[in-house]
Parts: C-alpha cells; structure tokens; sequence
C-alpha cells in the first residue's frame, strides 16, 4: 500500500457469518450486496475465507478459489482485491465460535468512507480516541424495549 494510500486508510472492521452447512449459500443476495457495497467505494475487502465446521469439531479453511464457484458466486470477482491479513490464530478462534456442522464466512474490511474524514481530522491536529460498535441485535432488543410513545 502506497503512503498516499495508508493516509487515507479507513477503520477495518470484521464480521462472520454463519450457516447450517446444507443452507450455506454465498453465491445470492448477500454476494451481490457486498459486491455492490465494494463498487460504490463504501467498503473494500481486504480479507475473505470459507470456513467448515465438522460434527466432529474439526474446522476446515478455504480462499475463495477453492470453494465452489457456484457456492461464492460474484466474491470470486473479490479476491484479487484480498490481502489475506488472517492469520492461523484467528482462523482457530473463529472455528471455535462457529458451531459444529456449520458453514462460515469470515470478511475483514475497510470502511473507505471513513478514510477521508479520519485524514481531515489528523491534517487538523485531531486524533481518533475511541471507537466502537453497537450490535444490531442489541439496538433492535432496545427499540422493541421502548415503551409506546416514549
């Protein structure tokens, strides 16, 4: 990555997704939304792999180019962006989350459009002190928890 290209860079960010392995299909809307999030310049995928759990606990990691193409559809069109930032450790933390007979995606991205901000506020003198994520599941628990009318 260029200097020009790391004053810019915006928080990276990770998420896993999981399925029963006879459900897991990464090929349909979920590929064309991420696709579409990446083509907008909104995000941009760093890291992306297939991960299967036995019934027996043994976990099993693939690139994209190793799963089925028609499992991963439009994410193969992905991978030469990849950067392959996950190392061993977090492949082995990952599989012990996921459940046994389940299949995983494990995405690490840029947000691109914090970048620009987040250069502004350095060339500013500022500096970023904290960060965080709220759970979708958790804001939607505290609206469904908001009394009528409140």
């Amino acid at each position: 990555m260029s200097e020009s290209e790391l004053d810019v860079l915006g928080p990276v960010d990770y998420l896993v997704v999981e399925f029963p392995a006879d459900k897991a299909d990464f090929s349909g809307e979920m590929a064309a939304e991420l696709t579409a999030l990446v083509d907008r310049g909104l995000v941009r995928v760093l890291d992306l792999l297939i991960l299967r759990k036995d019934a027996d606990g043994s976990v099993e990691a693939a690139e994209l180019d190793e799963v089925e193409e028609s499992r991963v559809g439009e994410l193969l069109g992905l991978e030469s962006e990849l950067a392959m930032l996950l190392a061993e450790e977090d492949i082995e933390a990952v599989g012990l989350a996921i459940e046994p007979g389940s299949v995983a995606a494990v995405l690490v991205y840029e947000n691109r459009w914090a970048g620009p901000f987040g250069s502004a506020v350095r060339r500013s003198g500022g500096q970023l002190i904290a960060s965080g994520r709220i759970p979708t599941q958790a804001l939607l628990a505290a609206i469904e928890s908001e009394p009528e009318g409140a």
